[in-house]
């Protein structure tokens, strides 16, 4: 299964957004947006506008990735701007959690379900078939630029393995600290979509380090 890559604006270049957003339209799968509410990670990010000028040049899926504690709010009005994917952590939700990836789908979008790395990954399983997607953290949300933990790779290939027990093919996607020197490991451990922010936006060609992702060696 090949690879599709979703950088992370948080690391774009807000000054000239449209101009990153539409490199990302002819070089990446999926627009990640980081959206913090400085209550549920101590860093704020971005909101509604900033969400609403990226789409307004997307020409691929964006998916939102709430890290916020009460992801519950935020359903309609992110559905409302034409956002195909959103998650939101375990942690924030708990009892409420099945009740809101019904809402997101009822509401047109993929449903996510995101846990940091200290939360077992076994947390995710009775979600397997609720879910249309599962985001494992590589690195603890909140912060750009940290460094990948590698406790990550045995954490997505049990959640995998989980998934084809079930005969679900709901996509693992993976975001912290990924770059080349991990995509192989995280793609053969089961992952399918890799966020990717400093790695893109950072390096000299973003167009070929996306593609460098996609096709790790």
């Amino acid at each position: 299964m090949q690879l599709r890559i979703a950088p992370s604006i948080l690391s774009a270049d807000f000054g000239n957004l449209a101009r990153d957003i539409r490199m990302l339209n002819a070089s990446a799968d999926i627009i990640h947006l980081d959206i913090m509410d400085g209550s549920f990670v101590p860093n704020l990010s971005f909101g509604f506008p900033v969400i609403e000028s990226v789409a307004k040049e997307a020409a691929i899926p964006m998916d939102a990735h709430f890290m916020v504690v009460h992801p519950e709010r935020w359903v309609e009005r992110t559905a409302a701007l034409g956002v195909q994917m959103m998650s939101f952590h375990l942690e924030a939700a708990r009892n409420e959690a099945e009740d809101i990836l019904a809402d997101i789908r009822a509401k047109g979008m993929k449903a996510g379900l995101v846990i940091n790395p200290d939360i077992p990954v076994e947390d995710l399983y009775p979600f397997i078939g609720k879910a249309d997607y599962f985001l494992i953290m590589s690195v603890f949300a909140g912060f750009g630029g940290q460094k990948f933990i590698e406790d990550s790779i045995p954490r997505i290939a049990a959640l995998k393995a989980e998934l084809d027990k079930a005969g679900n093919d709901a996509p693992i996607e993976v975001d912290g600290g990924v770059g080349t020197a991990n995509a192989a490991r995280l793609r053969d451990a089961g992952a399918s979509i890799l966020v990717a922010g400093s790695s893109v936006f950072k390096a000299e060609n973003p167009a070929e380090a996306i593609s460098a992702l996609r096709n790790p060696r």
